[in-house]
C-alpha cells in the first residue's frame, strides 16, 4: 500500500467504500490523518469496517471541520444530480478530490530523484487494453511496473514506491475532473467520442476532463494522443502549437512524419521522417482490429518515450496475452468461435469489435447509451445475426428492423448463447464468431460488465465442452 503522509493531522472524510474508497481511507489513516468514512449501504460499510476502516455517518458531521472529501469516482458531485454528501462538502467549501489526486500528492511530496515514472492513460475506449499492454511490456523490460486506477487495483493499493518504480495508471474522465495535482511522464490520450455525457453535462466538459491529463507536464514528459479521429486530431493540432512538450502522434489508419503508425498490419516508429518496422501485429494474436493496432502504437511511444529500445518492446507487444472481457477469445466448437467482449458498453468499441471480424453472430443489449445502436450501421454487414437482451431489446429490434439485419430477441444471455451457437455451427460459414459485445451497460441484468462476461463464459464454455465430449465419443466410437 502507499501510504498518504501528506495529509497527516488532516480531517478527511471519504464517501464511497467500493474499492478505491477502502483503499484510500486506509491509506489515509495509516499515514496520520483522522479519516471517518462511510457508505449509504449497510453491507458496504459493514465490508469496509472489518477491513480496519474507521466508520462516522457523514450526514451528522460538521462538514465545517474537514479539510476534503475523498469522493468515490462513480458518485456524482454536480450532474445528473450531486450526491448528497458533495451537496454538504460544497456548502462548506470542503474541496472534493478522489484517490487518484492523494497519489499525485504523494509523489509531487518526494525529492525528484526518488520519484517513480508515472504513464497515464485516458481515451473513450481501449484505456485498459493499453494500460495492460504498457504494464506487460515494462514487466518484459525487467522494470518494477504496477498497473490500477481505474482497472485493477486502487492507485493507493499499489506497491510502495521508489524511484525505480513505473506506475501505469489507467484514468477516466471521472477520475481526472477531481485530480489537480497529478503529473505524468507520459500521458497516453487515445480517442475520443461522445460518452457520459449525463455525468459531464456536454461534450466540451467530458473534454475538459479528459484533457486535464496533460496538466502538470514538464517539457520534457511526452504527449502520446490518437489522432485517428477528429475530435483527437484537433487537440492535437492545439497541444502542438502551445509546445513545451514531446508530442508523438500515433495513428493506425496513416503513415506518420513522427510518433508510432500501424500500415498493413505492421507496427513503425517514425523518427526524422523515416519508419522503421517494430513489429508485425498479424503475430499478436491478443491485439486484433484497426482500434487494437492503434492500442499497440500508443503503448509502444509510451513505453519508448522512457528510453527503451525499440525492438525489446516489439517483442513484448507480440506476447501479450491479451485482457478479459475486451475481444478475448473463449474458445471453440467446431468452426465456432466464442469472443467476449462484454467491455464493449458503447457504440463505439462495439463498432470497432463489429470492424474486427466478418460472419457475426452478435449478441447485443442491456441498458442502452445515448444514440443506440444507430452509429453502428456501417458495421452491420459483418453480422450474420444478431440476439438482443436486455431492456435495450425493443429499441435495437427497431433500428435492426429498419436496417434490415436478421435479428431475434432472446431476452437473456443464455439464451442468446444458445441460440447464436446453433445458427452458427449450421450456417455453413467459414470461421464464424459467436461475439458478446452489447453497446450497452450491464445494470439491468448484471452487476458489471465484468460479471456479464464471466457469465458468457460460463455459457460458451458449456456449449465447448459438450462439442468436445461428442467428438470424443465419435472417435471412440
Amino acid at each position: 500500500m502507499i501510504v498518504a503522509h501528506t495529509f497527516k493531522g488532516q480531517k478527511i472524510a471519504v464517501f464511497g467504500l467500493g474499492r478505491t474508497g477502502v483503499s484510500a481511507a486506509l491509506s489515509l489513516a495509516k499515514g496520520g490523518a483522522d479519516v471517518h468514512a462511510w457508505d449509504d449501504r449497510k453491507a458496504a460499510r459493514e465490508d469496509a469496517a472489518a477491513q480496519g476502516v474507521p466508520i462516522t455517518d457523514l450526514a451528522l458531521a460538521m462538514w465545517n471541520e474537514f479539510d476534503a472529501l475523498v469522493l468515490s469516482p462513480g458518485v456524482p458531485h454536480k450532474l445528473p444530480k450531486a450526491h448528497w454528501s458533495a451537496e454538504r462538502a460544497q456548502a462548506a467549501d470542503v474541496p472534493i478530490i478522489c484517490d487518484i489526486e492523494i497519489f499525485a500528492r504523494e509523489v509531487a511530496a518526494r525529492p525528484q530523484s526518488d520519484r517513480p515514472k508515472i504513464i497515464a492513460i485516458t481515451g473513450t475506449n481501449g484505456k485498459s487494453t493499453t494500460t495492460s499492454l504498457i504494464g506487460h511490456i515494462l514487466k518484459s523490460c525487467g522494470k518494477d511496473a504496477q498497473i490500477g486506477g481505474n482497472i485493477g487495483r486502487g492507485v493507493l493499493d499499489l506497491d510502495r514506491m521508489h524511484a525505480g518504480t513505473h506506475y501505469v495508471i489507467e484514468l477516466s474522465s471521472y477520475q481526472l475532473e477531481r485530480t489537480h495535482s497529478l503529473r505524468a511522464n507520459a500521458a497516453v490520450f487515445l480517442n475520443l467520442s461522445p460518452d457520459h455525457i449525463e455525468r459531464h453535462g456536454d461534450m466540451a466538459a467530458y473534454v475538459a476532463a479528459k484533457t486535464k491529463i496533460f496538466d502538470n507536464q514538464k517539457p520534457e514528459d511526452a504527449v502520446i494522443i490518437g489522432v485517428d479521429d477528429e475530435y483527437t486530431k484537433k487537440l492535437c493540432s492545439e497541444l502542438r502549437a502551445k509546445n513545451g512538450r514531446k508530442i508523438l502522434p500515433v495513428s493506425a489508419r496513416k503513415c506518420l512524419g513522427r510518433g508510432a503508425s500501424v500500415m498493413k498490419g505492421k507496427l513503425f516508429c517514425n523518427r526524422e521522417r523515416k519508419a522503421v518496422e517494430v513489429c508485425d501485429l498479424a503475430h499478436a494474436k491478443a491485439l486484433e482490429g484497426a482500434h487494437n493496432h492503434q492500442n499497440a502504437a500508443a503503448a509502444f511511444a509510451a513505453v519508448q518515450s522512457l528510453g527503451i529500445e525499440a525492438s525489446l518492446i516489439g517483442k513484448a507487444i507480440l506476447s501479450f496475452p491479451g485482457l478479459a472481457h475486451r475481444l478475448e477469445t473463449i474458445g471453440s466448437a467446431g468452426p465456432v468461435r466464442f469472443v467476449n467482449d462484454s467491455k464493449g458498453t458503447n457504440a463505439d468499441a462495439t463498432h470497432q469489435a463489429l470492424r474486427a471480424y466478418d460472419n457475426i453472430y452478435w449478441i447485443a443489449g442491456g441498458v442502452a447509451k445515448e444514440g443506440g445502436i444507430e452509429p453502428l450501421a456501417g458495421s452491420f454487414k459483418n453480422i450474420a445475426k444478431a440476439y438482443l437482451i436486455g431492456k435495450a431489446a425493443p429499441e435495437f429490434h427497431k433500428t435492426l428492423t429498419k436496417k434490415k439485419v436478421d435479428h431475434k430477441v432472446s431476452g437473456t444471455l443464455e439464451k442468446a448463447v444458445l441460440c447464436a451457437a446453433r445458427d452458427a455451427m449450421v450456417s455453413g460459414h467459414k470461421n464464424p464468431i459467436v461475439l458478446l459485445s452489447p453497446a450497452c451497460a450491464s445494470f439491468d441484468q448484471f452487476k458489471d460488465f465484468e460479471s456479464r462476461g464471466e457469465a458468457f463464459r460460463v455459457h460458451a464454455s458449456r456449449i465447448i465442452d459438450l462439442f468436445e465430449a461428442e467428438k470424443t465419443k465419435m472417435r471412440a466410437s
